[in-house]
């Protein structure tokens, strides 16, 4: 497998921020790790070998980043500073690595137009990616979101500002008009969101967008799995393993 590793100064962010990118062509992935995850944790925790089909066969190029967590959802502190420092992660990844993948993918694939770029994430790597993916369809095409919770008050509790609402999916989709534009884009696309009822998950917010989703018609697959699934990387990697072939179709 083709393994690459770039460190960049990031305008966004005011700090340099570093990255791997896996294969040689096809979809970009973004990958984002679990909580105060790093770059690395793509290949340490062994999804490269969930990966390998797909990425060995050119039809995937994941790009795995570093987390802000620990200067946001993670870190104690004043939350009206924390939320804003994520949002200028949030611009770090639309305004500078979603470029930088589309030009390397581009390049790779002898592509002329821009390919959306495929979210996917475990844990609160899954929060954030789907709060990418439902708020800027213009640039996520599918997302893949494993074991997240998709409510702002897991990083920043009682406090509540219009971006900690930005990044509050069960409230933004709840409040959504039902001739929201975005509803006909989200219904162009592929997404999944997944999560297990067994040890360790929080599968609450998962089923309050299942239902926020079949009342407003968004066809995201939302996928429920047992009670002796757990919020680990074994069932990660079959979740994975099972839902990629619908997404890179």
């Amino acid at each position: 497998m083709e393994t690459q590793y770039f460190k960049n100064y990031s305008p966004a962010l005011g700090r340099d921020m570093e990255c791997k990118v896996y294969g040689h062509a096809g979809r970009p992935v973004l990958f984002i790790p679990c909580q105060d995850g790093r770059f690395f944790d793509f290949e340490n925790f062994h999804l490269t070998d969930t990966w390998a089909p797909w990425v060995e066969a050119g039809k995937a190029m994941v790009f795995s980043i570093d987390t802000m967590d620990k200067e946001t959802w993670s870190a104690q502190g004043d939350p009206y500073w924390r939320v804003r420092r994520h949002e200028q992660w949030m611009s770090y990844i639309t305004d500078e690595m979603v470029p930088f993948m589309r030009a390397m993918v581009n390049d790779r694939n002898g592509w002329t137009g821009q390919p959306g770029v495929m979210a996917f994430g475990c844990s609160l790597g899954a929060t954030h990616a789907a709060n990418l993916f439902f708020r800027r369809p213009d640039l996520f095409d599918r997302v893949l979101a494993l074991s997240g919770l998709y409510t702002g008050t897991y990083g920043f509790g009682d406090y509540s500002d219009e971006l900690v609402y930005l990044n509050s999916l069960v409230d933004c989709m709840a409040n959504m008009p039902a001739d929201h534009p975005y509803i006909d884009l989200y219904n162009q696309k592929k997404g999944v969101i997944c999560v297990g009822q067994g040890a360790w998950e929080q599968p609450e917010t998962t089923r309050r967008l299942k239902e926020i989703f079949e009342q407003k018609g968004i066809n995201i697959w939302v996928d429920l799995w047992g009670w002796d699934v757990n919020h680990d990387w074994p069932w990660w990697y079959k979740q994975t393993e099972y839902f990629l072939p619908y997404l890179l179709d």
